[in-house]
């Protein structure tokens, strides 16, 4: 079973790569927000855990998101490995990961970092605006609507979260950027984490993310790229400093 961990700051476009990347690989696209939605909707016993935690406004714990993510491991779809889109989200939960992976024989092959500097992620964020009927999401630079302020899908005016406010967003991200720096520090230790240049466009990331699992162009050196907008390690190159305490590398852009 292949076992991929996909990291990144909100933002950073965690959810459309892991999608991608599950496809291609043949791999069950694993999203803890799916999970919960999942379990509860069916009623199981972990599902009326977590929902009480969540109608209390509380973090659902870790030991509840674990016991959902291995039962997940275990339907048929999943059989050939899984991609966790934004799991772990903290030390601990990486570490009680690794736990319960090595009972089972299994573990984490990689972990593929989406790094973006925090002025492009606030710049992204403060961007993002959803449909009031279904949430669908634009961009008004990235993704517009053809009819501005309205949905494409559903007509319904488009509206700007409270919490995509650029103020809004710069807290938001100092809250969660410690705990990821902490995951990222830990795969680092293991050796098995892949920096992916998060600023390159869509393509050019899915691209750079599937080389970094290929092992196209092996690194000599810590730190060294391994292939266009991919690197090992933490050293720090010529670009921006990023949320999760290195830098991305810098390169063309793409459109």
């Amino acid at each position: 079973m292949r076992i991929i961990v996909l990291l990144g700051p909100p933002g950073a476009g965690k959810g459309t790569q892991a999608a991608g990347l599950a496809g291609d690989l043949g791999l069950a696209h694993v999203a803890t927000g799916d999970l919960f939605r999942a379990h509860v909707a069916a009623g199981t016993d972990l599902g009326r855990l977590a929902k009480g935690f969540m109608e209390r406004g509380q973090l659902v714990p870790d030991d509840v998101t674990l016991g959902m993510l291995l039962a997940r491991l275990a339907e048929p779809d999943a059989a050939a490995g899984v991609v966790l889109d934004g799991f772990p989200r903290t030390r601990a939960q990486a570490e009680a990961l690794d736990r319960a992976l090595a009972e089972r024989g299994e573990r984490v092959e990689v972990a593929l970092l989406i790094d973006v500097p925090e002025d492009v992620l606030v710049a992204r964020l403060a961007d993002r605006w959803i449909c009031e009927a279904a949430g669908h999401v634009y961009s008004r630079t990235a993704r517009p609507p053809k009819v501005d302020g309205r949905c494409d899908v559903d007509g319904s005016p488009l509206v700007q979260r409270a919490d995509d406010r650029p103020e809004t967003v710069r807290a938001r991200l100092a809250q969660q950027m410690a705990p990821l720096a902490e995951v990222v520090a830990h795969y680092e230790r293991q050796g098995i984490l892949r920096r992916i240049d998060g600023q390159e466009s869509i393509a050019a990331v899915g691209a750079a993310l599937r080389a970094a699992l290929s092992g196209v162009g092996a690194p000599t050196a810590e730190g060294a790229p391994t292939a266009e907008g991919v690197s090992t390690g933490s050293a720090p190159s010529t670009g921006g400093p990023s949320v999760t305490g290195g830098a991305p590398r810098t390169g063309p852009r793409q459109a």
